[in-house]
């Protein structure tokens, strides 16, 4: 199964949802959808099943339009964020009910539901009601009946947001076995990045109803196109501090010379934007290469076993991530360091100018 959508545009009253949305997935692909609250994330995946029409433009499946074909008429399964489950129907029974509306033989809907549930580690729930389900086994029920039809397209709405960390873990990594097994086309919406990171495949990143950037996952982490796409690609977004060069030296902020080496070599003069991401800010320094920027603290933020420190550079806000827990002074001048091997470079019109080699940016 092949689909794709050409030109599709979705207007609400005079708001944009979607705008010129050219996409095209391959069959047994994984695709993440990667952007913020509102970028147009589940009404294209809305339109992508049938629920809604498009103002404009089609939707082909293995080149057949079918922009106004029912979602009852399409080979589609879908997990919203939400524990949609039937409240009295059991755990079987909501696995099940799909089948059931298929006329599929009862002996098979057994089999089937079992295996599913098996897969998802709820085969020891099926006599439950959803009330007596975690909210972790009540996602399982509602990801194991999108996974029992077999449907040729699976798509995912930010399906693990409601869950506690510990188990967004666990079935992040059974989501990736389970995807590998299938020969669907998996379409997964997140606002995480490294959730993005972790399932791999393609991504395309989204903001305000537009496509920013597609391609391979790490490609476009590796070498984000513009700003805005290095900006929703990291978490917290990425650090930009403005630079220029000049008579073939480089200049960050107002002090800091920059070498023009490395993957900077040959910029032509100009403004320029250095972006670079919090893990690649350090406390201390640990090569000779590292650059010095004195900054002020204005916040330590701290994450289980790592620390945020929130920083400002001037005008210019910064977030370094440190290993440990470190409670900073307020107001108090720290040192933190950068190899610029690390900085991506931006031009003035925010479009990529230069990357860290994959090895310097890992």
């Amino acid at each position: 199964m092949g689909l794709m959508l050409e030109q599709v545009d979705k207007l609400v009253g005079r708001e944009i949802h979607l705008k010129e949305i050219q996409l095209e997935f391959a069959t047994g692909s994984r695709n993440v959808i990667l952007g913020r609250t509102l970028a147009g994330k589940t009404s294209l995946l809305r339109i992508i099943t049938g629920l809604d029409k498009p103002t404009r433009g089609r939707i082909m499946v293995d080149g057949q339009d079918v922009t106004g074909t029912t979602v009852r008429k399409r080979s589609v399964a879908m997990v919203y964020q939400q524990f949609i489950n039937y409240p009295s129907l059991t755990v079987f029974d909501n696995i099940a009910s799909p089948l059931k509306l298929a006329g599929i033989p009862k002996s098979d809907i057994d089999h089937k539901v079992r295996r599913t549930a098996a897969m998802l580690r709820i085969d020891n729930l099926l006599d439950r009601l959803p009330s007596e389900l975690s909210g972790g086994q009540q996602q399982r029920t509602a990801i194991a009946r999108a996974l029992v039809k077999e449907s040729q397209l699976l798509l995912l709405d930010e399906p693990l947001v409601n869950l506690d960390y510990k188990l967004r873990e666990e079935l992040r990594v059974e989501l990736q076995q389970i995807f590998e097994q299938r020969a669907a086309i998996v379409v997964y919406t997140t606002t995480e990045p490294a959730e993005a990171l972790m399932l791999g495949g393609h991504i395309v990143v989204m903001d305000e109803g537009r496509i920013l950037q597609s391609g391979p996952t790490a490609q476009v982490y590796h070498k984000p196109a513009t700003t805005r796409v290095a900006e929703i690609f990291s978490d917290p977004p990425i650090n930009f501090i403005p630079g220029k060069v000049h008579n073939g030296q480089a200049w960050l902020g107002k002090h800091i010379r920059l070498p023009l080496g490395g993957h900077i070599t040959g910029l032509p003069e100009g403004e320029y934007a250095f972006g670079v991401r919090c893990n690649h800010l350090f406390a201390a320094p640990s090569t000779p290469a590292d650059i010095e920027i004195r900054a002020v603290v204005e916040l330590s933020e701290i994450n289980g076993s790592e620390t945020f420190i929130h920083v400002a550079y001037g005008d210019h806000k910064l977030v370094v991530q440190n290993d440990g827990v470190h409670q900073l002074k307020i107001g108090r001048e720290i040192p933190i360091y950068v190899n610029p091997c690390h900085f991506f470079v931006y031009d003035a019109a925010g479009r990529l100018a230069a990357a860290p080699d994959r090895a310097c940016s890992v």
